[in-house]
């Protein structure tokens, strides 16, 4: 049963992920840290506040489904910073990879939840 926002699988996996990315970012150049490193940060968190925020609006469906395709979109504008973060040498080739594996955990999960998804009935 879902009594709250952390209890969704999507919205705890995407939360670690932000925190994770976050770490990460933290040896990165120092003159990256108002662009790569602030993007990065940004989305990678906005996965699971769009998560959050459709939670709290979840008794109207399309709302809940709405936040949870506007965090597919800041999962997939994650998958493209990291892209830029391993091209640019940031990133080791294993870590870039083990990253976009959860990315794609997180995508299905966030996925099953929006097809799953039904509101309470009237």
């Amino acid at each position: 049963m879902i009594a709250k926002v952390q209890d969704i699988d999507a919205f705890r996996i995407s939360y670690v992920f932000a925190m994770d990315i976050f770490q990460l970012t933290r040896s990165f150049p120092k003159q990256e840290m108002y662009s790569l490193t602030d993007q990065l940060i940004r989305s990678s968190r906005s996965i699971s506040a769009n998560i959050a925020e459709g939670w709290g609006k979840r008794i109207y469906e399309n709302e809940f489904k709405k936040h949870l395709i506007y965090s597919m979109g800041s999962l997939e504008e994650t998958k493209c910073w990291l892209i830029f973060a391993k091209d640019c040498k940031y990133l080791p080739l294993e870590i870039f990879e083990e990253l976009l594996k959860k990315a794609d955990e997180i995508g299905a999960k966030i996925y099953k939840l929006h097809e799953n998804w039904r509101s309470f009935q009237r």
